[in-house]
């Protein structure tokens, strides 16, 4: 058996702490004759399920402690029936996410289906809105969902619990996509229909080996809960110390390919630090924008991060950013974003892919948000494709750094200056950090103590099961 086809008690075993799991009891409820539409064979075809996997559903639902982390954990069983989901699936699915909202626990699916149960007909289909109902629900408590797709895992089991997930991990080689081998067209490539294709599409995360597992989902679960209601602290320069003395000279400075990018950073900012990918509308820019959390070599907390390269940020990494800080201010995480862009691409495919929606959904997120936000600037801060990822009052600026409405250049051919006047174009617009910092556009100092715009901080522990009763 291959690590993706592991079964479900197998995988718990793997990526469990050693004698932590306990299977939560099973919601009964007694079933018709050869199912709700009378499908003959069907009770022998469960039986049959049942003598070969020792299991009487396609699901096992239990609590465990991962590297240390208690979370609920949902593993499908593929050899019960394909993992499919049927009415009673959905009744363990309920019960699982109901005991986490009730105990604060974050939810794994470690998934593996081919979808909807068709001996059980639209009441099998209809279990996709429970589970989606369920999940709602344990978002809106503020808890997080990191899924773990294997092989096969397709239909609605991908577009609710794999798909619908905040963090989704992959198994290598593993079959992912919502059509499976026997449905799809027959000239499609099987390439799509993968693990690592549905990561290079901004719909997964990470692949992930089996080996890896239990030490990757451990990372995520103690930075998905670490809630905070402290902003993160400022980064300190990497590169220059001293101001730039001229407009030109901090463009040229910003510029500088040995100037310490995004990487660095990150890399000093953090202890540890896991990425989420992509932004889920079939676009990934790992080229323009890194994002997600870490824990803060300062304090040990946990900080979410959106960090822009130096390169032109494409449509997708503004839209990653938007998913990483709503992820954030839900799961009550502070954000830190490194602005680090010549501006957004403004090629023919980046308005083809909505670059101006992307930036304005950016926007949207960072003016709503709950959470603290801070910002440096590490090198251009190049007009409203860097603005996007600012945040108001709560932005500084590294003294190798620039922000600017336009690139000097740009304003110079607008204005029809000679491109010897480009220089004193770029005094013009003031935009050297101490210019900033002289404007109001950005903080003078690392004194990190008045917060007090992001001091009501929701509960997130309200939950609407009372209103969620006698559903299907």
């Amino acid at each position: 058996m291959t690590a993706a086809r592991l079964t479900a008690r197998e995988l718990l075993a793997l990526v469990t702490d050693a004698s932590t799991f306990t299977e939560l009891p099973h919601p009964g409820r007694e079933p018709a004759p050869d199912g709700p539409l009378g499908w003959p064979g069907y009770d022998a075809a469960r039986a049959r399920a049942t003598d070969r996997t020792g299991e009487s559903e396609s699901v096992v639902c239990g609590t465990a402690e991962i590297e240390g982390t208690r979370a609920v954990l949902i593993a499908f069983e593929f050899g019960f029936l394909g993992g499919s989901l049927g009415r009673a699936t959905g009744d363990r699915l309920e019960s699982a996410h109901r005991y986490a909202r009730a105990h604060r626990l974050p939810v794994v699916p470690l998934v593996a289906t081919g979808g909807s149960r068709m001996q059980e007909g639209m009441l099998a289909l209809t279990q996709l809105q429970r589970v989606a109902r369920q999940s709602a629900l344990t978002r809106e408590a503020g808890l997080a969902q990191v899924a773990v797709v294997r092989d096969p895992t397709t239909g609605g089991g991908w577009a609710t619990l794999g798909a619908g997930a905040d963090v989704v991990l992959a198994l290598p080689g593993a079959q992912v996509g919502f059509a499976g081998s026997r449905v799809r067209p027959p000239d499609a490539d099987p390439a799509a229909y993968t693990a690592e294709a549905q990561v290079a599409a901004g719909s997964a995360d990470a692949v992930v080996p089996p080996g890896e597992l239990r030490g990757t989902l451990g990372l995520w679960l103690r930075l998905l809960t670490g809630r905070s209601d402290a902003p993160a602290p400022v980064p300190g320069p990497l590169g220059a110390t001293d101001p730039p003395a001229t407009g030109w000279e901090a463009v040229l400075r910003a510029r500088d390919p040995r100037r310490p990018r995004a990487g660095r950073y990150l890399d000093a900012y953090f202890t540890r630090r896991a990425e989420i990918r992509g932004d889920r509308c079939g676009g990934a820019d790992p080229e323009g924008m890194l994002c997600g959390f870490g824990v803060s070599a300062r304090d040990g907390r946990t900080v979410a991060y959106a960090a822009q390269t130096g390169a032109a940020t494409r449509p997708a990494g503004y839209r990653t950013a938007t998913r990483l800080i709503r992820l954030a201010d839900r799961l009550g995480i502070p954000v830190l974003t490194l602005v680090d862009t010549p501006g957004a691409a403004n090629d023919a495919e980046a308005e083809r892919q909505g670059v101006g929606p992307a930036i304005a959904e950016l926007f949207g997120a960072v003016a709503g948000t709950r959470i603290p936000v801070t910002t440096l600037v590490v090198g251009e801060g190049g007009s409203g494709g860097a603005v996007a990822l600012a945040a108001p009052g709560r932005t500084w600026a590294a003294p190798d750094s620039y922000f600017s409405v336009i690139a000097p250049e740009s304003a110079a051919a607008i204005l029809k200056r000679p491109a010897d006047q480009v220089p004193a174009t770029a005094d013009h617009l003031r935009l050297r950090p101490q210019d900033l910092v002289e404007l109001g556009v950005v903080r003078a100092g690392d004194d990190d103590t008045d917060h007090s715009d992001h001091s009501d901080h929701s509960d997130h522990t309200h939950d609407t099961d009372d209103a969620d009763t006698d559903r299907p």
